[in-house]
């Protein structure tokens, strides 16, 4: 995939690894809550337990960009992307967060709602999917790998280990293994909402934009306000070449997480500079920057914004 949408898609974090900082975060309203963080552009995977006063904090967390998961059982789950990096984390080395949950917006506790395919995974693959999870904290992503494979084959009808593979699979850039373990994990378990995102975002990095169509707006439909869905159905709709659909659903991403690890900016300012609406295109490059103030291309990326404010356009 070539051109502007590659551009936007391709970047990875290029912050120092050696470099460990604390996460620290207050639930609000404050609640005791499960809280993981994931790799967005990288294998990687941590859990700790928020308190019943709404703290919690990771230890020993490289430089990059995150998921930061909040999930309150019997209400739901919350997700929000975080850079952690120098200008992030401040002198002391720590990322402070204020996450506010609003239950209108989080995605329902379906924790109830148990399959018979569910019910039929044996302890052994579980335990394997755990492990996969540990070894990602130590980012033993081999490993991972190892234990995901016999958790599937302990337990074909493993759908979660099937998208696990997939992300892994993903992150390191092998999108073949990725889509078909994202179509496996749907093919066991048609109703998971992971694997179907998941499997909509990997047809849009090759570019199958046609096929990506189908499954980023189901799911849109599915889960609404998930940034990642809207993201990448704007995504798919500007390799469509359709720019006015694509900017609706890339405003609605960055309404929903302004720091999206898909960086809708990015494309919207592509797409304000082909409609030569040049002010629009810088306010969109400055927001970003707010959000990403250690990316790699800042420095360049704030000349470009200068010669976008000198030029003429809206």
């Amino acid at each position: 995939m070539g051109g502007p949408l590659a551009v936007a898609l391709a970047f990875l974090w290029a912050g120092a690894p050696e470099t460990a900082y604390a996460v620290r975060g207050q639930l609000v309203p404050a609640c005791a809550a499960s809280v993981s963080l994931h790799g967005a552009t990288s294998p990687f995977q941590a859990a700790v337990l928020a308190g019943a006063d709404g703290r919690f904090q990771f230890k020993k967390i490289a430089a990059g960009v995150y998921t930061l998961a909040v999930f309150v059982p019997g209400r739901g789950e919350t997700r929000k992307t975080i850079d952690v990096g120098p200008s992030t984390a401040g002198k002391r080395g720590r990322v402070e967060l204020v996450i506010r949950l609003d239950e209108a917006k989080m995605a329902p506790d379906r924790t109830g709602v148990v399959s018979v395919k569910e019910l039929s995974i044996p302890d052994r693959a579980r335990e394997e999917y755990r492990n996969a999870g540990r070894k990602l904290g130590q980012r033993d992503i081999a490993g991972a790998i190892a234990s995901l494979n016999r958790a599937v084959e302990l337990a074909p009808q493993f759908s979660a280990a099937w998208n696990h593979l997939g992300t892994i699979a993903y992150q390191t850039q092998r999108y073949a293994d990725a889509e078909r373990y994202f179509r496996k994990a749907l093919e066991v378990d048609g109703s998971a909402y992971e694997p179907l995102v998941n499997l909509g975002g990997v047809l849009v990095t090759v570019g199958r934009y046609d096929e990506a169509w189908n499954y980023n707006l189901h799911a849109v439909l599915y889960r609404p306000n998930d940034a990642l869905a809207q993201s990448q159905m704007g995504m798919t709709y500007f390799g469509l070449g359709k720019l006015e659909l694509a900017e609706g659903y890339l405003l609605e991403a960055r309404k929903l997480d302004g720091g999206h690890f898909s960086h809708p900016q990015l494309l919207l300012a592509e797409i304000y500079i082909r409609q030569k609406r040049s002010a629009a295109a810088a306010d969109q490059l400055e927001e970003f920057l707010r959000y990403h103030p250690d990316w790699p291309q800042a420095a360049e990326m704030r000349r470009g914004i200068s010669k976008l404010r000198g030029s003429r356009g809206t």
